[in-house]
């Protein structure tokens, strides 16, 4: 209950962002005006500030808001820490800002924000239309996802900023790389349900059977409430009986035993584990006699693995073993 309130709140909700940031800059405003409430009119505005970006970090008026009010201020380090924050969120690797440790953040912090967002424009359609318009977006493209195969998406606010930007390359025609990104993503952060949702669809619309009823598959156990499995076999049978053909039926458990193993893979290679999970040499003769794929999960997620534990306790699950649906539980809930 704790993730999913966790989760909810980094979930973009724009009209409290807009609420909070015109609370902190009205909070500014008077701050300016009355020199004996300064520090509490600014610690308010700041307070908003932080709200705002809660409540909705897609919108680079709420990250403007608060750097403005770091500014404001004279607190370089907060400044320094904002800008970190937007390169988690961009994607990046945050230790980039270990290179800029001796400039002077509140002489040039807001020109690195801005440099920031005109590369990489948090709205997706305002980042979609900078690649849509240029001559070589085909050599663009090759380059954004040369970034995204290298960059940390665990993040749950860079896994949503990426998500949005990959459905209008899904939109713009190039199906393809859309799969390829989206599945990479979704390595990273197995949790991101919208994702697998917009997976099965293209999955079903492209009539890859199979991989759509994965997709769905993830998401009904992401999120029990929703039904989108069962409405997808729904849709499936009525056609089929509609058409007099064989009735479609859910893909083999070595089909979605090979799925699960393929999205396994790819999250075990972008791992960012230095190390593998070792067992103890000495231990080896019990272990022998343990389960090994129970030992396995435990390793990984004493490593903090949780996403190749989730891709593995899913397969385990699909090949009958139900014991491991107690790891599937434990690996959601350390997203």
């Amino acid at each position: 209950m704790v993730g999913e309130s966790a989760d909810l709140l980094q979930h973009p909700r724009r009209n409290l962002g807009n609420r909070y940031r015109t609370q902190a800059q009205k909070f500014a405003r008077l701050a300016s005006k009355d020199p004996e409430r300064f520090e509490d009119n600014m610690q308010w505005a700041e307070q908003n500030a932080r709200q705002a970006l809660l409540h909705d970090f897609t919108d680079e008026r709420n990250w403007r808001c608060l750097a403005d009010i770091k500014v404001v201020n004279q607190d370089g380090d907060g400044l320094s820490a904002v800008l970190e924050d937007v390169f988690i969120v961009l994607g990046r690797d945050p230790e980039q800002i270990e290179q800029l440790k001796d400039v002077d953040f509140l002489l040039v912090g807001l020109e690195l924000l801005e440099a920031a967002f005109a590369r990489d424009p948090l709205d997706p359609n305002a980042w979609w239309e900078m690649y849509s318009e240029s001559e070589s977006i085909e050599v663009e493209l090759q380059d954004f996802a040369e970034r995204c195969r290298r960059l940390d998406f665990s993040d749950q606010r860079a896994n949503i900023v990426y998500a949005r930007r990959l459905e209008r390359i899904r939109s713009g025609g190039r199906e393809g790389l859309f799969i390829e990104l989206a599945r990479h993503l979704l390595a990273h952060r197995p949790n991101n349900h919208e994702l697998w949702m917009e997976l099965g669809r293209l999955y079903e619309r492209r009539a890859e059977m199979d991989e759509a009823w994965s997709c769905y598959d993830h998401v009904q156990q992401l999120q029990p409430h929703q039904t989108p499995r069962d409405s997808f076999l729904q849709r499936i049978t009525d056609k089929m009986m509609g058409e007099e053909e064989k009735p479609w039926t859910a893909p083999s458990i070595e089909k979605r035993s090979q799925f699960l193993e393929q999205m396994m893979q790819l999250s075990k290679r972008i791992s960012t584990l230095t190390e593998a999970p070792q067992m103890e040499q000495t231990v080896e003769v019990e272990a022998v006699k343990e389960n090994q794929d129970m030992v396995r999960l435990q390793s990984l997620m004493e490593a903090g693995d949780a996403s190749e534990a989730f891709f593995l306790a899913r397969r385990l699950v699909s090949q009958g073993e139900e014991w491991a649906e107690e790891w599937v539980q434990k690996a959601k809930n350390a997203f």
